[in-house]
C-alpha cells in the first residue's frame, strides 16, 4: 500500500518507543493482523483492560474480519505466564476530520490499556509518545481520540475539543413547537437501513466539525448487522424520505419497557442522521410523540442542538455536559491551513509543545475569503497569544473560547477578544459516536 492510509499501518516502529521498552526487559511489535492466535490474545487484553469479560469465539471471528485496517501495537513481557498477551495495548488508523469548512486527515487512536500488573513503568508514555511521533513524521497533522479516563491525555497535548451533551427528555412535557415537514417515515429493516447509512453519513459529515469517519465495522454494530451484537433485535430502524423522493433522515432507537409501568417506558436514541432541516424536524418529532414512552434519552449530541428551540417546554429536558472528542495537533502550520475563519486577521501565534513535536512561533494570515496560510514566524517578533498545544488543540473546532481559556490562565493574549474572533465558529462542533 502507498496511500496515507497504509505508510501508516506499516510504518515501522519509533526507535525511541523501542529503546525505551527493550530497557525495561520487554518489548514491543506491531500484531500481525494475518494471524488469529496475535490478534486473539491482543484483544483479550483489550476487553479486560475495558472491565469486559472474555470474548467469545463469535466475537473473536467479528473482530479479526473487522479490524485488519488497524495498527496494533502490543508490548509483551516474555517473563509473563501467559507471554503471548501482551501487558499494554494500543491501536491507531488514519481517518478524515472534518474541520470548520474544510477537512484533515487525522490519527485516530484507540485500544490504550497498560496491564494492572506493569503499571508505573511509564508504557503508556511511550506508546502515546512513540506514535505521535511517527504520525508527525508521516504528515499527520492532527490526533483525536475519545477517552474512558479523561485525566490521561492532557499531558500529551491532548484537549477536550468536543464536547458532547447528553440528554433526558420528559416527551408528554416537551411538546411541540417546531416545523411540520412534508415527507413521510417509515420502518425500515436493520439491514436496509445499513445499506442507506454510509451514503448519508458522507452528505452530513464534511457539514459538521469534529465528526470523523465511521471506523471499520462500526455500522454494522450500531445497526446489529454482525453476529457478535447482542440483543441486535432490539434495534429499530426509521427512514425520513422527502416529498421529492430524496432520503435524508435516518434514526435508530431501542425501547427499554417499564414493567411497573408500560406506558412509561425509555426510548434510546442510538443515532440520527439527518441531512436536511426537514428530515432533523420529522425524526425527533416522530420519537418525541411515540405511544407508552415516558422517557426520551440521547447522547452524544451537539451544544446547540435545534430541538432546544423546537419544544414548547425546555425544562422538559435535563441536559448534562462532558467532554467526549480529544484532539492533539501534530503539525500547527498544516492544521491551522486546514479550516475556514470567519474574520480576516494576522496573527503570531507562540504555541509550546511540551513533546517537541511541533509547536514554535507561527504566523497565521487569513484571507477574506476564511482561507488561511501559516508559515514560522519572523524571529524576534512579538506574539499576539501564548499558548500550549493543548491549549490551541482545544481552540481549534471552535469547541471553546479564547475568552474562556484567556480567563482561566491557559492563554496569554494582549487582546483575547481578537484571538477569539478569528477561531470562533457559527456552529458548535459535535461527534456522535465513540470509537
Amino acid at each position: 500500500m502507498t496511500t496515507i492510509d497504509g505508510r501508516h499501518h506499516d510504518a515501522p516502529l519509533d526507535s525511541r518507543l523501542l529503546a525505551e521498552i527493550s530497557d525495561q526487559g520487554l518489548r514491543v511489535a506491531r500484531v500481525d493482523e494475518g494471524s488469529r492466535a496475535q490478534t486473539d490474545a491482543w484483544l483479550e487484553v483489550v476487553s479486560r483492560g475495558f472491565l469486559d469479560g472474555e470474548r467469545t469465539d463469535v466475537q473473536r471471528d467479528a473482530f479479526f474480519a473487522a479490524s485488519a485496517y488497524r495498527r496494533k501495537l502490543g508490548v509483551y513481557d516474555d517473563a509473563a505466564p501467559i507471554p503471548e498477551q501482551p501487558v499494554a495495548t494500543f491501536a491507531s488508523w488514519t481517518t478524515e476530520l472534518s474541520t470548520p469548512g474544510d477537512r484533515l486527515t487525522a490519527c485516530a487512536i484507540s485500544s490504550v490499556t497498560v496491564a494492572p500488573t506493569h503499571r508505573r513503568r511509564g508504557l503508556l508514555r511511550s506508546l502515546m509518545s512513540g506514535e505521535l511521533r511517527t504520525a508527525a513524521e508521516l504528515g499527520l497533522p492532527v490526533a483525536t481520540l475519545t477517552v474512558s479516563e479523561s485525566s490521561i491525555y492532557g499531558r500529551f497535548g491532548f484537549a477536550p475539543a468536543v464536547p458532547a451533551a447528553h440528554w433526558r427528555i420528559d416527551p408528554r412535557r416537551a411538546g411541540w413547537r417546531g416545523p411540520l415537514p412534508g415527507g413521510r417515515i417509515d420502518f425500515l429493516t436493520r439491514e436496509q437501513g445499513r445499506a442507506q447509512v454510509e451514503v448519508l453519513h458522507d452528505r452530513i459529515r464534511p457539514a459538521r466539525s469534529g465528526e470523523v469517519q465511521m471506523p471499520g465495522g462500526h455500522w454494522d454494530r450500531f445497526f446489529g448487522t454482525r453476529p457478535d451484537v447482542e440483543k441486535a433485535g432490539e434495534t429499530r430502524v426509521l427512514q425520513y424520505r422527502s416529498a421529492e423522493g430524496s432520503i435524508d433522515g435516518l434514526a435508530l432507537y431501542r425501547v427499554s419497557e417499564n414493567h411497573d409501568d408500560f406506558a412509561a417506558s425509555t426510548l434510546d436514541v442510538v443515532q440520527l442522521l439527518a441531512a436536511t432541516d426537514d428530515a432533523y424536524a420529522a425524526l425527533w418529532r416522530f420519537l418525541l410523540s411515540m405511544d407508552l414512552i415516558g422517557v426520551v434519552r440521547a447522547s452524544e449530541l451537539a451544544v446547540d442542538e435545534p430541538l432546544w428551540w423546537m419544544i414548547t417546554d425546555q425544562r422538559a429536558v435535563t441536559i448534562t455536559l462532558r467532554d467526549h472528542h480529544y484532539l492533539r495537533i501534530l503539525d500547527v502550520p498544516t492544521a491551522l491551513a486546514g479550516r475556514r475563519y470567519d474574520a480576516a486577521d494576522t496573527l503570531l501565534l507562540d504555541v509550546h509543545d511540551p513533546l517537541g513535536i511541533t509547536g514554535g512561533a507561527v504566523l497565521l494570515e487569513i484571507g477574506n475569503d476564511g482561507t488561511a496560510a501559516a508559515s514560522p514566524a519572523p524571529a524576534g517578533a512579538q506574539p499576539d497569544a501564548s499558548l500550549g498545544i493543548e491549549e490551541l488543540s482545544a481552540l481549534f473546532l471552535g469547541g471553546v473560547s479564547a475568552l474562556a481559556l484567556a480567563r482561566a490562565g491557559r492563554l496569554r493574549a494582549a487582546d483575547p477578544h481578537r484571538i477569539d474572533r478569528v477561531f470562533r465558529t457559527s456552529s458548535a462542533p459535535r461527534l456522535s459516536f465513540w470509537y
